[in-house]
């Protein structure tokens, strides 16, 4: 599945609370979580490689999931 990191999302990759979380973690998160998504939901516990935690708020609209934040630990 196709995963496409919102420009807000991307912003926020450099605060820092996101500080080591990299965009190749983010789509290894979005493509791990299985099934559907039909409403914006938080999934929480993902491990970036660097092992700081972070949480991502997604949702699959037709042309893939669309990943709307990162919140970092």
């Amino acid at each position: 599945m196709k995963v496409i990191i919102t420009e807000h999302a991307r912003k926020r990759l450099h605060d820092f609370r996101q500080d080591k979380i990299t965009t190749a973690d983010i789509i290894n998160a979005a493509n791990g979580i299985p099934g559907r998504i039909p409403t914006a939901t938080r999934f929480r516990g993902f491990f970036a490689r660097s092992g700081r935690m972070f949480d991502i708020v997604a949702k699959d609209i037709p042309a893939g999931r669309l990943v709307i934040t990162i919140i970092g630990k």
